[in-house]
Parts: C-alpha cells; sequence; structure tokens
C-alpha cells in the first residue's frame, strides 16, 4: 500500500541533528522519571521493587484502570469503558481511519494540521478533501466552506484543535455549528486534542467526545504531560459502535499497550495539575518572549497562538521555506520546521515550549540571518 512521505517527520529526522537552538519540537520540556517521582511524591525504589514484581505478560488488554481513571478527569461525561488506549496519538489516529474508512468514503481534512489525518486515509483510496485554515480567519473552520464539501458519501470530519502547527483554538460554538452540520448528515467528527489543556487563555474548551455523541475524541501523554517517550494515547467516544469497531481492529495491530507505559502514565495522571500548570508558565512565558520579539521585527509576522505549543511565522523573502529552513539549521543551528511540510509556503513552524534561555536565543539567530540575507532575496508584501 502506498502512502504519501511524511514530510514533517522526515524534516525533523534529517534537521534536528543541526540543532543548537532547539525551535523545532512542539513537546514541553519533558519530564525524567526522576523528576516525575518528584512531582508526585513516589519513593523510587518502592515503585520500581513494586515493578520489578510484576509479570511482564499483556497486562490489560482494555487499559490499565487506573490509567484510565485518570484520562477520565479530563472529561465531563466519559466513562471508563468508552476510552481505548492506544500506542500514542498517532496510533489513535491510525487506528480509526483502519477501523472506520472505506475506499470512496469522503474524508474531510482540515489543513494545516498532523499529515496523518489527511494523509491515511488517502491511502485508504477515501476521497479527501480539505477545510482550508486561513490565516485571516485565524486559522480556523470555515462553516460556508465546511457545508459546500460535505456529500452523502462524507463519512468523516477530521479536526484538530488546539490546532498544530498554528495554534488556533476552536471555541465551543462555532465547534457546535460544525456538530451540527455533522448530526444533520450522520458524518463522524475525529478531533486530534493532544494539546488540547495547554490553553494559553482561562477559556475552557470542550471535548469533542463530550459535545456529540458521534465525536471521537484523540489525545496522549506526548504533549500535555511532558511523556512523549511513554508513546501511549488513547481514543474516547460515546459511541459504542466507534469502540467497537476500533477494538476488533486493535487485536490485529497491537493487542494492547505496554503494561510499563501504563503504570507510568496511571502515576502522572495523578498529578496532572501540577504537570499542566508547570508546562502552562513555561508556554506563556516563552509566547510573551516571541511576541515581543514579532513586535520587533521588520521581516516577520504571526497570527498570535490561543493554545498549544506551536506556532506559524510568515516571512517577507521571496524564498521557499524548505531552502529557508535548510539556511537556519545548517548556519545558524536553529531547528525550525518549513511550511512546505503542512503544504503552506513563506512559513515556517516553531516550538516554544523549551528551555526560555535557548528559545530567546534562538529568535535572535534567526534576526542576524534576516539581518544579513536582506540583500540576497528579495521581499514580498506580507498580508
Amino acid at each position: 500500500m502506498k502512502i504519501d512521505v511524511f514530510k514533517v517527520e522526515e524534516w525533523m529526522n534529517e534537521y534536528e541533528k543541526y540543532s543548537k537552538f532547539d525551535l523545532g519540537n512542539t513537546t514541553v520540556n519533558t519530564l525524567s522519571l526522576n523528576k516525575l517521582f518528584e512531582i508526585t511524591n513516589t519513593n523510587k525504589n518502592d515503585f520500581f521493587e513494586r515493578l520489578s514484581q510484576k509479570n511482564l505478560g499483556y497486562g490489560y488488554i482494555t487499559g490499565n484502570p487506573n490509567l484510565k481513571k485518570g484520562i477520565c478527569s479530563f472529561y465531563k461525561t466519559i466513562s471508563e469503558n468508552e476510552i481505548l488506549p492506544t500506542i500514542g496519538a498517532a496510533g489513535a489516529n491510525h487506528l480509526i481511519f483502519y477501523s472506520l474508512i472505506e475506499p470512496n468514503d469522503r474524508v474531510i481534512s482540515v489543513i494545516p494540521t498532523y499529515q496523518q489525518l489527511y494523509s491515511i486515509p488517502k491511502s485508504f483510496n477515501a476521497d479527501v478533501q480539505y477545510l482550508h485554515l486561513k490565516p485571516e480567519n485565524n486559522f480556523l473552520p470555515d462553516i460556508k466552506e465546511l457545508k459546500s464539501l460535505i456529500t452523502k458519501n462524507t463519512k468523516l470530519i477530521c479536526l484538530n484543535s488546539p490546532n498544530n502547527p498554528s495554534g488556533s483554538l476552536i471555541p465551543d460554538d462555532l465547534m457546535k455549528e460544525i456538530i451540527e452540520i455533522a448530526r444533520k448528515n450522520d458524518i463522524y467528527i475525529l478531533c486530534d486534542e493532544v494539546y488540547k489543556e495547554l490553553n494559553q487563555n482561562e477559556y475552557f474548551s470542550s471535548s469533542i467526545a463530550d459535545l456529540y455523541e458521534n465525536g471521537i475524541s484523540v489525545c496522549s501523554m506526548s504533549k500535555t504531560f511532558s511523556l512523549a517517550g511513554l508513546r501511549l494515547g488513547w481514543l474516547a467516544s460515546k459511541n459504542k459502535k466507534i469502540i467497537k469497531s476500533c477494538m476488533h481492529h486493535r487485536e490485529y495491530n497491537m493487542i494492547s499497550c505496554s503494561m510499563i507505559d501504563e503504570e507510568i502514565a496511571a502515576l502522572a495522571l495523578t498529578k496532572s495539575e501540577e504537570i499542566i500548570s508547570q508546562n502552562k508558565k513555561i508556554l506563556s512565558e516563552n509566547l510573551e518572549i516571541l511576541d515581543n520579539w514579532i513586535q520587533s521585527q521588520e521581516h516577520f509576522k504571526y497570527i498570535k497562538p490561543q493554545a498549544g505549543t506551536t506556532s506559524l511565522l510568515y516571512y517577507d523573502f521571496d524564498v521557499p521555506s524548505k531552502e529557508f529552513c535548510h539556511r537556519l539549521s545548517t548556519e545558524k543551528g536553529v531547528f525550525t520546521t518549513p511550511g512546505f511540510c503542512f503544504e503552506l509556503e513563506y512559513c515556517f513552524r516553531i516550538g516554544y515550549g523549551k528551555d526560555k534561555k535557548i528559545f530567546s536565543e534562538g529568535l535572535k539567530k534567526i534576526s542576524e540571518f534576516a539581518k544579513e540575507n536582506r540583500g540576497l532575496y528579495d521581499t514580498r508584501i506580507l498580508k
């Protein structure tokens, strides 16, 4: 089966090695086990002693009960039997497409977003159509455009909120409009919510699984909880047919998640508020640095992100994003992700969840690069 090259992952695999100033990653400062034990007031020796006595079997096939109990706390109406753990959010997204999508089904996906949401259904010979998120609309879905894409064969709408790469956040009133369109046409909605708790404002954003009976929420331990190394995610839905179908297909490609990963994740979720609060503080401080930097720049602008860990920066140099970011990486040691990875141009994605000093120095290096190349490239008008 053929599938498109996963541009963002290939780029990161290639250019991360040049990175002295990491502005390319999308996690907040990741936690060590020692730090996690400190946050959760866990005796490390006791934890490992207890873990070392467990037989390394398959564990709980449908998920560790303590883990699922912790996951439920992030939803208003979801119960433990409406949650299915997976190998990362990437595993959840793949499992949903594998379980629900047939050839010629129409799948509508927002773009820009994580490429999984359109390339996987495309590889299954689905009729994939794009719902464009535009800077002039603050990277939010356009209801009129969405309606124009609906056909009798439309099976699934794919959303990503908070959005990677733009940092936009779909407000509940707009989400409810999207839900009404889906409900009238008997369409599932998948919403990748891996950054959901990392909101820059105090505005609460509801999960699609709480708002819509045919909604599917995807989340993970990677972004919000700084534990990407666990490779643990989940999907949640009130639709029992969805859970049953995903469970049926899951038996073919994973059976269960790692019992050790689930133990560590369950521990982390006992202190989720502390981890989230710490991460939001890092993001808030770095976003202030980014915003001040943007205001001082002649060649760059952005739509200020509302949530998540990433933002799209547009530049006025008339040079493709791949070349721009290649030179930033190899000449200045600044790791960013070019817009072409998201089917965009004249922009690049940065992540602002890392060390404040490194982040600030990286922005200075980008300024240096722009100054040094002012005469080399023609400039365009930044809209």
